[in-house]
Order: structure tokens, then C-alpha cells, then sequence
């Protein structure tokens, strides 16, 4: 059987279960899902405070043309947002699963003369 490859990712006291559990049977996997899982929330609370801003910007409107410049602003700048994380978490996923499968490969090889038939 094949030796675990060592990383940078330990088990100690403050991990949650779950992350533990996963950290045993495949560091590569656990630390990229800790990585995606991060990610998500950064972004998350980063999205939410531009909201609370919008919305605050919305509320001080005095005109409908001022409320219009200010929702185009906001989708403009959202879709922006969401269209950055999208690409770096399909970036994150492509890295992820190519190592993920390093890890998964047996370092051996078979010819197809081997094979019984």
C-alpha cells in the first residue's frame, strides 16, 4: 500500500469533526475544500456589505433619475463580482480535481501484454 502524502493541513484540537474526518482520508481534498469553503465566505461578506451600502444609497434617492443611476450601478458592479468569483472558483475546481487525481494515481503501470485473457 501506498505511503499519504504529507501537506500543510493538521488535525489538531480546533478542527471541526468533519474537516478531520475528511483530512484523514484525503489532505489534497480537505485543504482545497477548506480553501473553496473560505472563498465562498469571503465573497459572501463582501457582497453583503456593497447590499447594505446600495440599499443605504437607494433610501437617500430624491429623484427617480437618481434611483435608476444608482440600481445601474449596483447590477453593473454585481455582475462584475459574480462573474470574477465564478471563474476563480472554476480555477479552484480545475486545480482541486488535477491534484486530487496526483494523489489518486498508483505509480504503477500495466502493459497490455499482461492481461490473461
Amino acid at each position: 500500500m501506498r505511503k499519504p502524502n504529507k501537506t500543510d493541513v493538521k488535525a489538531d484540537a480546533g478542527t471541526p469533526a468533519m474537516t478531520a474526518a475528511m483530512l484523514t482520508l484525503n489532505p489534497a481534498m480537505t485543504k482545497a475544500w477548506v480553501d473553496i469553503m473560505s472563498e465562498g465566505a469571503r465573497f459572501l461578506t463582501e457582497r453583503l456589505h456593497q447590499d447594505l451600502d446600495t440599499q443605504k444609497a437607494l433610501l437617500a434617492c430624491k429623484s427617480p433619475t437618481e434611483l435608476l443611476e444608482v440600481q445601474s450601478a449596483f447590477f453593473k458592479t454585481a455582475m462584475a463580482h459574480y462573474t470574477d468569483y465564478a471563474k476563480r472558483f472554476q480555477s479552484k475546481i480545475a486545480t482541486v480535481t488535477e491534484d486530487t487525481m496526483k494523489g489518486a494515481r498508483s505509480g504503477f503501470s500495466r502493459g497490455y501484454d499482461d492481461v490473461p485473457l
